[in-house]
């Protein structure tokens, strides 16, 4: 699931690799937002190396990014065109990371939450079948950081919660899940961030996961899917309410 934009990012920082990060990430901002819309004409190379100050194959190799990435598609006579979302690599870190800062629709949290609801009880299974001791200890320690963390509305928390279940994922040994990690973390991370706002309080979700680790670490594979599913299932009770809320808000807020 990797793209050429994640290799990008990942890529040798210096001035050259910088400009372009920063370009793409400004114009792939544009058209997550809305700013440029499904059908736009992207502005002509011109006014684009004025506005970003980079030369043009710096520009250039942006754009053809862009294009690897679904945004936009060239054509000969209409020029740079902006594509539909559907055409969207959605999974990769620079859309997604976009994505995550203007998108508030249900169904966008929804489909991680299915994703999530597929893969990750199975893998938590996966975990108590097989898992080595160093597998079991670093979802141990991501555990007591979770316990440490002193509040679900803290930073510390949603990074430990992260860490809890990508070890989960890395535990059960299956590679196709790892990758799902790896595409969504930044999403899943986000989602950490917006749930735990919501009012489930602290203790309950230290025993929510606890029953999780309690049944892998034990060797009990059917309770520790079991488990995974109650988690996942509050996660998107608190995700729903979160949700409400921040609509809620910006109705109140609306002129």
């Amino acid at each position: 699931m990797g793209s050429t934009a994640s290799a990008l990012i990942r890529g040798k920082v210096g001035p050259r690799r910088k400009a372009l990060t920063g370009v793409l990430t400004e114009l792939v901002d544009s058209i997550v937002s809305g700013e440029l819309r499904e059908g736009a004409l992207l502005p002509a190379e011109e006014s684009l190396l004025k506005r970003f100050q980079v030369s043009r194959t710096t520009l250039r190799e942006s754009l053809q990014h862009m294009v690897a990435l679904g945004l936009i598609q060239a054509t000969p006579r209409a020029g740079t065109v902006v594509q539909p979302k559907t055409a969207w690599n959605l999974l990769d870190p620079v859309v997604l990371s976009s994505a995550l800062r203007h998108n508030r629709e249900r169904g966008f949290y929804d489909s991680l939450a299915d994703a999530r609801a597929l893969i990750e009880p199975e893998a938590a299974r996966l975990a108590a079948l097989s898992a080595s001791p160093r597998s079991l200890a670093a979802i141990g320690n991501a555990f007591a950081d979770m316990v440490d963390s002193q509040g679900r509305d803290t930073q510390a928390w949603s990074e430990a919660d992260l860490s809890f279940h990508a070890s989960i994922i890395e535990a059960s040994d299956n590679w196709v899940y790892r990758q799902f990690i790896v595409a969504i973390r930044a999403a899943l991370l986000a989602s950490f961030q917006i749930t735990n706002r919501a009012s489930q309080s602290h203790e309950e979700a230290i025993d929510l996961h606890r029953d999780v680790y309690d049944a892998i670490r034990s060797r009990r594979p059917e309770e520790a899917g079991t488990a995974m599913r109650r988690l996942i299932d509050r996660a998107r009770e608190d995700m729903s309410r979160a949700l409400t809320d921040t609509f809620d808000k910006a109705e109140r807020d609306m002129p």
